[in-house]
């Protein structure tokens, strides 16, 4: 379902749509792989990703590093030496000032990520999947970004005079261009935008977004 984040519809492509259907039930069915269920954000409220990969590395790195340092401790505690990192890191430690260029380094990278994993826990991620308006209770469904600038550019296709048309999708706004080889251009626009107003009611979306439209005529070719 991941897709680029400007949507250019190609005036070939038959209009798909692909709903994200989400299923909350009594029994506690667990969400699709790609999805997790959206912590009380009302009902309207976007889809949360599961983010997966980036739990998964902080464990990954976590549990290297606690290993190396629970090994080096029990072999210690055995009798053995420590290992020759650990006696090192714990003399730079020591030595080192707090100015020094690579512990303000080390603090700054520490800071960075702990900013990102931050923001990702405070934000729903999902942005290219639009919330659906719901029609029941126990439904959620979302519609890909792809499949609404689809059938946005498909509607403006059947507009008379339109020859090409583009449609780039956000969350908030949706720009159309077109490009019309007869008929007076304001005529064209015109027609567009119940088109297209049409089309985005059809689409049922939570939010719909705002559409601007731009028509203009083709280019000379030589």
């Amino acid at each position: 379902m991941s897709e680029p984040q400007g949507t250019e519809g190609s005036t070939r492509r038959l209009p798909v749509v692909e709903p994200v259907m989400e299923k909350e039930t009594a029994a506690g069915t667990g969400p699709p792989p790609d999805l997790a269920p959206d912590p009380g954000s009302g009902p309207s409220g976007r889809f949360w990703s599961a983010r997966r990969v980036p739990a998964g590395i902080v464990a990954l790195l976590l549990l290297l590093v606690a290993g190396a340092f629970l090994y080096d401790v029990v072999a210690v505690r055995a009798g053995r030496s420590a290992l020759g990192w650990r006696r090192e890191l714990a003399r730079q430690l020591a030595d080192r000032p707090l100015d020094d260029t690579w512990v303000l380094v080390g603090a700054g990278v520490a800071a960075a990520l702990g900013l990102w994993l931050f923001v990702l826990a405070l934000t729903p991620g999902l942005r290219k999947v639009l919330p659906m308006r719901r029609t029941r209770p126990d439904v959620r469904a979302g519609l890909h970004r792809d499949a609404a600038a689809t059938v946005l550019r498909d509607r403006a296709m059947e507009v008379a005079g339109v020859q090409s048309a583009r449609v780039r999708m956000r969350r908030r706004k949706a720009r159309v261009r077109a490009l019309s080889h007869f008929r007076e251009l304001d005529d064209v626009r015109t027609d567009l935008d119940g088109a297209l107003d049409d089309a985005v009611r059809g689409l049922g979306l939570a939010r719909p977004p705002a559409v601007s439209l731009r028509v203009a005529r083709p280019g000379r070719k030589g």
